[in-house]
């Protein structure tokens, strides 16, 4: 494998009622991907717990609620311990941050010694039927961030983020070669996919992030079912010209991928994505549209 490679290692795991038994199984699974040779290894979005966001609540009921952690806390210790057994660059899917008197969904991201790198706070965060996510959630306040793992520099994204080409362009625009897009999604009980099909369009939109990018894209999805809500797993990896190069089934899943950052960087090069960039055009971008 060149130096250029890195095997990134997508949890794809379903979620119990306890966050105990989730956490522990997410422990086993990150060891069970380092054995199978990951070097860089992402968790779902809010893997510790179930996706309580599919119930809407009121702002006294969320200040209370029992899925609450905080950065250091109880999650965050447990996922250091792994990154640093195994050796393995962790992005740990999110967890429900308390961060004072506000919340967050968060991405730590973890080093192989088991430091934290940093964090990242989801900045798009949705409000529909069964994803109540703003009653929550506080809008996330880090802005984008890149990590130099020493096997990449990778962006977590988050979920709602994955809709947004602004995100992966400035995140790719910040050096990131690898986007990693912990996620919770599926179908929802009674609501028609009436636009088209929804996990199609899950997986283009983030295609042609990384197409236009020149990075590569990799998903990781909860599978299996909780309260109203169907998780469709699928967790994928592109690579940066849209090539699917593994993609999970429905169930519980590790994904293993050995990925090329210089294809990436011929890529951009060859294509001139970045540098036939016409940054005085996009003022149109930054407005506010109601």
């Amino acid at each position: 494998m060149s130096t250029s490679e890195v095997v990134l290692g997508l949890v794809q795991m379903g979620m119990a009622s306890d966050p105990q038994t989730n956490l522990r199984k997410a422990v086993d699974m990150i060891g069970e991907a380092a054995g199978k040779g990951a070097q860089v290894v992402c968790l779902p979005e809010l893997f510790a717990t179930p996706y309580f966001p599919q119930y809407d609540v009121s702002a006294e009921r969320k200040r209370e609620d029992v899925f609450h952690d905080t950065i250091p806390g109880e999650v965050d210790r447990a996922l250091s311990a792994a990154a640093q057994a195994n050796g393995v660059v962790l992005v740990g899917g999110s967890i429900y941050e308390r961060s004072g008197d506000r919340l967050f969904n968060t991405s730590p991201v973890y080093g192989p010694d088991g430091g934290l790198l940093g964090t990242y706070r989801k900045t798009h965060v949705p409000h529909d039927e069964n994803f109540f996510e703003q009653s929550y959630f506080d809008r996330g306040d880090t802005g984008f961030r890149v990590f130099d793992t020493g096997r990449g520099r990778i962006a977590p994204l988050i979920c709602y983020d994955q809709w947004f080409p602004e995100a992966a362009r400035a995140a790719a625009l910040m050096g990131a070669e690898v986007l990693l897009y912990p996620t919770a999604i599926g179908t929802a009980d009674g609501i028609e996919q009436w636009e088209g099909d929804w996990q199609q369009a899950w997986e283009n939109v983030m295609r042609g992030h990384a197409i236009a990018n020149s990075v590569v894209v990799a998903a990781v999805n909860r599978a299996g079912r909780e309260g109203q809500m169907e998780f469709w797993g699928g967790s994928f990896v592109i690579d940066a010209f849209g090539k699917t190069l593994a993609r999970a089934g429905r169930g519980e899943e590790i994904v293993l991928a050995t990925v090329d950052r210089e294809h990436g960087r011929a890529v951009r090069e060859g294509w001139g994505f970045f540098r036939n960039r016409r940054p005085e055009c996009y003022h149109r971008l930054t407005e506010v549209v109601e």
